[in-house]
């Protein structure tokens, strides 16, 4: 099943959830925020919220500097 995340085409495994698509992009004890369909996901939920195909998620982190 295919879903946009950060704008790019990805493809995942039906039913996968936010947990599993994070571990699949790498994400390791990073600091991140999740949307899901421009809606955000806390973080003790990713394990819980399931991913449909067309969804689209945006996996943002914080910039430092000025």
């Amino acid at each position: 099943m295919q879903l946009l995340v950060n704008g790019e085409t990805i493809t995942v495994n039906p039913g996968d959830t936010v947990s599993a698509l994070i571990q699949q992009l790498g994400y390791r004890g990073e600091t991140f925020a999740v949307a899901l369909n421009g809606d955000f996901v806390p973080r003790a939920h990713y394990a819980q919220v399931s991913l449909s195909a067309g969804d689209n998620v945006d996996i943002v982190a914080p910039v430092v500097g000025g």
